[in-house]
């Protein structure tokens, strides 16, 4: 029984950090790491826009071209539920979102990842994430982008 704690512990711990560098691949731009996030057949939906991605290199290609569209842009991931499934888990991860588009528009946005995971001899990737916006907010934001020197 204790291994059996032990290990779902260890799930969750590790489907947490999937969803953490999903945000961060995202925002850093590294696509390449972003579409490696999700298991060879993962899909990437979000309804909201009629946007759906499926296979790594769908999404790949997706991400690049949608944050080609912003000129700033900044996500948030909150912890949500995890029901794991032997070498398959469910969740959901609350996330908080802004930024401007280049085309000057602005969104502020509180939303809700549906996801289905999988194990894969790589460790825990999406089998699918389906987002769900439930807020939203298109007043400009008054701030701008601050470029930042790192190194």
């Amino acid at each position: 029984m204790q291994v059996r704690n032990v290990q779902a512990m260890v799930d969750r711990f590790e489907i947490e950090a999937l969803r953490g560098e999903f945000t961060d691949a995202g925002t850093m731009r590294d696509y390449d790491r972003f579409a490696a996030l999700f298991t060879q057949d993962g899909a990437w939906r979000m309804p909201h826009i009629g946007v759906e991605f499926g296979g790594r290199e769908e999404i790949r290609a997706g991400i690049e071209r949608l944050q080609g569209l912003w000129e700033y842009f900044v996500q948030n991931v909150h912890p949500g539920t995890i029901q794991l499934d032997g070498d398959t888990a469910l969740g959901r991860a609350y996330v908080a979102e802004f930024g401007r588009l280049r085309d000057g528009r602005s969104h502020l946005n509180h939303a809700v990842y549906h996801d289905r995971y999988r194990r894969t001899p790589d460790g825990w990737r999406f089998a699918e994430r389906v987002y769900q916006v439930r807020y939203a907010d298109s007043t400009p934001l008054a701030g701008s982008a601050v470029e930042e020197r790192h190194g």
